[in-house]
Order: structure tokens, then sequence, then C-alpha cells
């Protein structure tokens, strides 16, 4: 798949971005001067058109998700989550947020988005959705996609994919995006229209070929097959920290309620004794709200295994970029080597050279040697395709070098947000684990000092 233009109307103007590392952070957008766009002043809401959308300062939110029935394209009763999509103007004469554009949205609607970057950004480490079913969960979990906590964790990831779209500095200024978030109905008119359905063929057609080039290509770049490689890498990882994340969670959940029958058995003995009844009683208590401490804090854990999660799935975007390069890079070979032979079949026909294993040998001496016009006629022919295919070999050189230089300074961006984002992550995963041994530490202390009080 050749790399998509991009296209003029499809970009917004340009607009500095301040970078968001969190879902709850706000999207701000700073312009020199105020864009013109329609307001209506009597109700005192503004209306963001296409020109002032970016030049204000705004903040995006998924704000409430829903569940809700309706009939797929197959006419069958289907349930599903419809997410509510809010866009506020935070550049208000009192410097209150005013609600600017608010529209629901499925989670088959956030993928089309994607796939549509995907096809028309090839050379962008485009951000991942959260996870369409639960994975790498711990035995308290439900692996239900209706579940409430599920949904609201997702909710929190599709605004943090928004965010991150928001915050890169050529795909925030896309038509598209601008028109998912401000334009209800979208399937139905703005795909057909804007994007083609053809393009989205073309682009799962190429997995085909991407597979192919991946064994065939003869000079592959080595920053990009390395690149592949530490994707590949990162995925590993990622994926055996969550899977021992979960293995601990369920053992620090027991843990944490045998603390809970600890508490029911200070309990029953505090009734049957007299004297020990009230020092009895009090550690109890202690044990049972160090039990029910354990519902929190693995909820708090959820977070930052979602955030490593992004990460597992940027993995799949890097290869993304990376199966594009090697497409690109088989097109050029397949062009240099589409050209030589050209050449020398050229060659071969003004010196009159004849290779006796080859077709043109074969014909020569079952038919005798073609007219002298015959391979003017040919030598011209050829003389015309040498010439498209060196143009053609140009253009796939100058493509593939602006690809690279591209794809790369994306790359090096993407490497410093997630070396940024996993550190703190980390951090603050650190931070609540010291805190949450600090407070087992002062219950089994308040207990001790209970039974020293007997």
């Amino acid at each position: 798949m050749e790399q998509a233009p991009l296209d003029p109307e499809r970009q917004l103007p340009p607009a500095p971005l301040e970078p968001l590392g969190r879902s709850d952070a706000g999207l701000e957008a700073t312009g020199g001067e105020e864009a013109e766009g329609s307001r209506d002043a009597g109700s005192g809401v503004d209306t963001m058109t296409e020109n002032n959308f970016w030049l204000k300062k705004i903040e995006i939110s998924v704000s409430e998700a829903e569940k809700r029935t309706g009939r797929n394209a197959m006419n069958m009763q289907e349930t599903y989550t419809a997410y509510l999509v809010e866009t506020r103007s935070v550049e208000h004469a009192d410097g209150q947020s005013v609600l600017t554009d608010s529209l629901w949205r499925r989670y088959s609607e956030f993928e089309l988005l994607r796939n549509y970057l995907l096809v028309y950004y090839p050379h962008i480490v485009v951000p991942p959705l959260p996870e369409k079913r639960a994975e790498f969960v711990w035995h308290k979990l439900s692996a239900d996609n209706m579940d409430p906590d599920f949904v609201e964790r997702r909710r929190i990831g599709l605004e943090n994919f928004l965010l991150r779209i928001a915050s890169h500095p050529i795909l925030c200024r896309d038509k598209i995006f601008y028109l998912f978030l401000t334009q209800a109905i979208l399937t139905e008119i703005l795909w057909s229209s804007q994007i083609g359905p053809t393009e989205f063929y073309y682009s799962a057609d190429s997995r085909l070929k991407a597979l192919n080039a991946t064994f065939r290509v003869k000079n592959p770049d080595k920053r990009f097959t390395e690149l592949k490689h530490y994707s590949d890498e990162l995925q590993s990882v990622i994926s055996h920290l969550l899977r021992v994340r979960a293995r601990v969670a369920d053992r620090l959940y027991g843990v944490y309620k045998v603390h809970g029958n600890y508490g029911r058995v200070f309990s029953e003995w505090s009734a049957i004794e007299k004297e020990m009844g009230d020092g009895l009683q009090s550690a109890g208590h202690h044990m049972d709200v160090y039990a029910s401490s354990i519902d929190d804090i693995l909820e708090d854990e959820e977070h930052y295994a979602d955030q490593l999660k992004e990460y597992l799935f940027y993995a799949e975007a890097l290869r993304a970029v990376c199966r594009k390069h090697e497409l690109m890079q088989y097109d050029l070979e397949m062009a240099a080597q589409d050209l030589a032979s050209k050449k020398q079949q050229c060659e071969e026909l003004a010196t009159g050279t004849v290779r006796t294993f080859s077709l043109k040998g074969m014909t020569t001496k079952l038919f005798g040697q073609e007219a002298p016009e015959q391979r003017e006629a040919r030598i011209k022919v050829l003389e015309e395709q040498i010439n498209e295919g060196e143009q053609q070999l140009k253009s796939k050189n100058l493509e593939g070098r602006e690809f690279v230089k591209n794809a790369w300074a994306d790359i090096e961006r993407f490497k410093e947000q997630k070396n940024r984002d996993l550190k703190e992550a980390l951090i603050s995963y650190a931070v609540m684990q010291i805190s949450m041994c600090k407070k087992g530490i002062q219950v089994w202390t308040n207990a001790k000092e209970c039974f020293s009080k007997m």
C-alpha cells in the first residue's frame, strides 16, 4: 500500500497543544489570534466551528457510559454500551467552562476513527484503544464486557484515547477527528463520503502483502528491524508483568480476607470473656477494617494495570509502522528489479545478444530472427517503460525517505512519552505499595496495643 498523501482539506489550522499524559487531564489549545466563529448570544452557549475549534482552550471528556438496546445490520436485537463525548470551551468571560458539543458514540465508532488514522497516517504511532474484553483478570474481576467496573475502566481508556490524539501535533489537526467530536450523524454520512470504504478494504488486504514483504525484503532497514524486535520484547515483558500482577492480586486478596476471619474469631471470643472482652473486640475491629481495605487497594491497582495495558497495545501500533515500511521497501525493491530487467532486455535487443536458456532464445530457435522493424518497435516501447520505471523508482525513493524521516520523528516522540508515562506509573505504584504496607504495620501495631491492655 502506498502512503496516502495528506489531504489539505483534512487538516485544520495548526495550534500548539500542551502534552497530556493522564486521562483526567484537560485538552488545552491556544492560538495567537481569536478565530471567527458563530456564537449564540441569547443562550450563552458557544457554537464551535472548524476554523476556531483548536484556537480556543478546550476540554475533551468521555463523561458517561450508558447501556442501550438496538438492532444491528442483520436486524437482530443487540445490547451495547454508548459513551457520552463532551467538548467544552474553557475560554469564557467568567472563567467557567461552557459545553459546546455533546454526543454519544459506540465503541465501534472509536474503532472506525482509529482505523481511519491508521490508513491516512501510516508513519505515526497511532494511540491504541482500550481492550474490548477484559484480559489479565484476577478471579474477583468479571470478564463480562457489560460489567459496570469494566465499562467504567473502558470509559476512562476511551477518554485517554481521545486525549492522546488531541495532544499529538499532527493527528490533532485532522478534520475527521474534529467531525468525530462535533457531528452526531457519522457512520451513514461522514465515513461513506469523507473516507471511502475502499480505503479500509485496501488496508486490510495490505496485511497479506505485509506478511509477504516481511519474508521477501532483501535489504531491510536495520533501524526498523530493531524497532520491530523491540516492540515484540515490549509486548512480551508487559504481558508477563500483567500476568504476575494478576497472580499476586489473587494471593494478596486471600491474605487480606484471612484477616477478616481473625476479626470474626476475636469478636466471637470477646463475647465469652469478661476481662479481655474489650481488648479482643477492638482487635477484631482492626482486623475487619484491614480485611475490607483490599477492595479499594486492588481497584487502585487496576488503574496502574490499565496504564501498562495501554503500552501493551502500543506495541502493535509500533509493528504497524514497521509493516508499512517493509511494504514500501518491498515495492521499491520490486520496482528496481523490474527496471533492471527491462534495461537488460533493451540492451540485448540493441546488441542482438540472445541468451540460449531464455524465452527469447527458445522463440528465436523456433521462429527465427524477428524483423528489424519489430526489434526497433520493441526497443522504443522498452525505452518508454524504462523512463517511466526510472521516474517511478525515483518517486518511491523520495517517498521512502520522507516516510522514514516522519516515522522516526514520531517514534522518538513516542519513546519520550513512553518513558515519562511508565516512569510516573511505576513510581506511583511503588508509593501505593509502600502506603499499603504502612497501613498493615499500623493495623498490627494497634492490635498489639489492644492485646497489651488486656
